[in-house]
């Protein structure tokens, strides 16, 4: 699956544990943040800036916005699939994400969430993603 205009993409696989649903083997939508969770990390990791390097980097990057359109229902034991495409990083980190049904390819839900860097020892907001970011990122794209 391929977004357009994405700069660097990635996907992960998750089987639907029980402990995600509600009494009718309906995931309940408060987990789908965790797998969205899943899939970020592994796009960060293509280009070595994952959490803890986040954080040695002197920066840490909360979610600042995240929205989320449940298109269909993920069920107990479904496989899914969650594709995660950086769209942004100059001034945040913009990633979209795409779930889909890994047995059809159908579309499950479509969500975005932004990131901004903070500077950890100042605790002030950054208008321009650091340097690091934009160094780790010319490696791979």
């Amino acid at each position: 699956m391929h977004s357009r205009g994405s700069l660097l993409s990635t996907h992960v696989e998750i089987e639907i544990p029980f402990h995600d649903c509600d009494p009718m083997n309906v995931v309940w939508h408060g987990n789908y943040p965790r797998y969205l969770e899943v899939a970020r990390c592994e796009l960060l990791r293509l280009f070595d800036y994952d959490y803890v390097q986040m954080q040695e980097s002197g920066y840490a990057w909360p979610i600042i916005d995240m929205h989320i359109k449940y298109v269909g229902s993920a069920l107990f034991t479904q496989k899914i699939r969650v594709d995660a495409y950086l769209k942004e990083y100059e001034t945040r980190l913009r990633i979209d994400y795409v779930i889909t049904d890994c047995a059809t390819g159908k579309k499950l839900t479509k969500a975005t969430t932004i990131q901004v860097a903070v500077d950890i020892e100042k605790k002030e907001m950054q208008f321009v993603s650091p340097p690091v970011l934009h160094e780790k990122l010319q490696k791979v794209i």
